[in-house]
C-alpha cells in the first residue's frame, strides 16, 4: 500500500518501537526493494505503555496496559515513525510528548461523581497528556527552508466510565496544537509552513467523543483542510449501512473502516492539514471500491486508509 501511494514524507502511527529503530529499518529495507527508498528515518520513545508506577485508569490496581502513560501492555507498543526522501532536521525537533496534562490551559481533567480528580490527585500529578506523542519535526527542503511536521495520535474517546477520561484526554490532545499554534503555550508557535497530521481518533461530526477541539482545527485560519475523498469510503458505507445511515458526515471524506455492529461504523478520524501559505494541489483517501483488484491489499493493511496530501514545496 505505501509502495503504491509512494509519498516523498509517511508519518506510521501504531508501529512499535525500539531503541535502535529496527523494526522501523526493516520496513524501510522492504520498501526500498519495492523501489521506493526512504532513507531518512525518525523516531521517538511513545507514551504508550510508558509505566507510571500508579494507578492511572481507576481500576483499582497497578501496573495494568491503563496505567502506563498510553494504554500499552509493553513500552513502545504502537508508537509513532516518519519515513522521508527528504532530510529530518534532527537539531530541530521539538518533543511536547512530557507535557503534564494539567498543565494545558482549560484542561478538562476528569473528576470523580464526588467532583475531586480522578482517578486521585497523584495520578493526576503524574499524568502526562500525549497518549503516543506530539512531535514538531522539520524537514529539511531543496530550497534551503524547513517543512515542519506537528504529529501526533490520540486516545481513542471511549473504553472509559462516566468520568470520561479517554474522551477528555481525546479532546486535550488536539486541544494542545491549537494552544501551540495560537501562541498559548510557553513554547514559541510553529514557524510554517507546517503540516499537522496524525491519528485524532475523533470525528469530527459522527461517533463518540468531543468534538470541538478538531472541529476548531478544521476551520482554523492558519490551517487548510483539503477534504480529501475516495470512492471506497462511499461505497463502503452504503454496503454496510447501519451506523453508517445514521452518520451525518460525508462517506467520502471517511478514513476508517470500522464493523458497524458492534462498532461505529466508518469515521474520519486521520487528517493532514497544511499551513495556510502551502497551496494544496491535490488530495485523497487511498480507499478503492471493492471492485478494484487493489481493494484487499488496502484492507488487509489496516482498518485506517493511507490519507495524502499533494502539496507545492516552497
Amino acid at each position: 500500500m505505501i509502495a503504491a501511494a509512494a509519498p516523498d514524507i509517511l508519518v506510521l502511527t501504531g508501529i512499535d518501537y525500539d531503541h535502535g529503530l529496527a523494526a522501523l529499518s526493516a520496513l524501510a529495507a522492504l520498501l526500498e526493494k519495492a523501489g521506493h527508498p526512504y532513507p531518512h528515518r525518525f523516531a521517538l520513545r511513545p507514551n504508550t505503555g510508558r509505566a507510571s508506577g500508579l494507578d492511572l485508569d481507576g481500576d483499582g490496581r497497578t501496573g495494568g496496559p491503563g496505567d502506563a502513560q498510553g494504554f500499552g501492555y509493553f513500552a513502545g507498543q504502537g508508537g509513532m515513525a516518519i519515513l522521508s526522501r527528504l532530510p529530518l532536521g534532527a537539531e530541530g525537533v521539538r518533543d511536547f510528548s512530557a507535557t503534564p496534562w494539567r498543565d494545558l490551559p482549560g484542561a478538562l481533567l476528569p473528576v470523580t461523581a464526588g467532583g475531586t480528580p480522578f482517578p486521585s490527585p497523584e495520578a493526576q500529578a503524574v499524568q502526562l497528556l500525549s497518549t503516543t506523542g506530539h512531535w514538531e519535526v522539520p524537514v529539511l527542503l531543496p530550497s534551503g527552508t524547513s517543512l515542519r511536521l506537528l504529529a501526533w495520535h490520540a486516545t481513542p474517546p471511549v473504553f472509559d466510565g462516566p468520568e470520561d477520561r479517554n474522551g477528555r484526554r481525546n479532546h486535550d490532545e488536539a486541544a494542545f496544537w491549537l494552544a501551540l499554534i495560537d501562541g498559548r503555550l510557553p513554547a514559541p508557535p510553529p514557524q510554517p509552513p507546517f503540516v499537522l497530521l496524525g491519528d485524532a481518533n475523533l470525528d469530527p461530526i459522527d461517533g463518540e467523543g468531543r468534538p470541538e477541539a478538531i472541529e476548531a482545527l478544521l476551520a482554523h485560519p492558519a490551517l487548510t483542510d483539503p477534504a480529501p475523498e475516495s470512492p471506497g469510503g462511499v461505497e463502503a458505507a452504503r454496503i454496510q449501512g447501519g451506523a453508517n445511515a445514521r452518520h451525518a458526515g460525508a462517506p467520502a471524506l471517511d478514513t476508517a473502516d470500522w464493523r458497524d455492529t458492534p462498532g461505529p461504523g466508518n469515521l474520519r478520524v486521520d487528517f493532514v492539514l497544511p499551513s495556510r501559505d502551502l497551496a494544496v494541489a491535490s488530495a485523497g483517501v487511498l480507499w478503492p471500491e471493492p471492485a478494484d483488484p487493489f481493494a484487499e491489499t488496502v484492507a488487509t493493511a489496516s482498518r485506517h486508509r493511507l490519507v495524502w496530501v499533494d502539496i507545492a514545496l516552497p
